[in-house]
């Protein structure tokens, strides 16, 4: 019997989680799938241990595991592989299908677009987007960031846009601002590249709302992706294809 555990990051937001479980029923309207069960990699519960026992005791053979993850980094190469081997060691029986993060996926492109057409500015000749991603030491993180803001620079009327992260990569956030005033850009479109409210996006609120204060380009926050109806499609697909 097939069972699906959806892996999400988790957060000490309580509203960051409630989004993230609010998504995953929605995508198990649509799966075909009897057991199917939520686990998060860190502050929330139910951990990944925990939801993959749950599956085991309503009769799991397969369990097909889709991390909820936008961007390849350690999580999805280090932790989830190894949290899953010290279970499978435990559960010898139970056959295990790890799926992928997004990745560089062309359809979170008309996201990206929808975010900025969402704060109804209007947009001027020379605008440009700073893309911001949470970030990692992982270096396929800042090349598929950078994929992602070659392909809006392609698909939209933005003539440039950047990309940066909010740690453990350069350029940080802050340069990445610097560097929107080197380009004497007029507007700035800030695209949090995020799932959830939380913390990071306080931190963004608060620097833009700084910057806007100060001479230099107009800063337009966008809301963050959240989880859209598109990204469900993309998770649909991918459960259809491991099934």
């Amino acid at each position: 019997m097939n069972a699906i555990i959806y892996i999400c990051h988790g957060s000490r937001v309580k509203q960051a989680v409630d989004e993230a479980v609010g998504f995953i029923h929605k995508v198990m309207q649509k799966v075909d799938s009897p057991i199917q069960e939520i686990g998060f990699l860190e502050l929330a519960e139910p951990s990944i241990a925990e939801s993959f026992e749950r599956c085991v005791k309503q009769g799991a053979t397969t369990i097909i595991v889709v991390p909820i993850l936008l961007l390849t980094a350690a999580h999805a190469k280090e932790d989830i592989p190894e949290e899953l081997a010290n279970l499978q060691a435990r559960f010898p029986n139970i056959k295990v299908k790890l799926g992928s993060p997004i990745g560089v996926h062309n359809k979170m492109i008309d996201i990206l677009m929808e975010r900025i057409a969402d704060t109804s500015v209007p947009v001027k000749e020379n605008a440009m987007v700073l893309l911001v991603g949470r970030g990692s030491s992982d270096p396929d993180v800042k090349r598929d960031l950078t994929m992602i803001g070659k392909l809006l620079e392609q698909k939209s009327v933005m003539k440039r846009v950047e990309v940066c992260f909010l740690s453990a990569a350069e350029p940080s956030f802050e340069q990445g601002i610097e560097r929107t005033k080197l380009i004497e850009a007029e507007q700035v479109f800030v695209i949090p590249y995020l799932f959830f409210t939380g913390i990071l996006m306080k931190k963004i609120e608060k620097i833009i709302s700084k910057k806007n204060m100060g001479q230099g380009p107009k800063y337009i926050l966008c809301e963050y992706l959240g989880y859209h109806p598109i990204i469900e499609d993309i998770l649909y697909e991918q459960i259809k294809e491991l099934l």
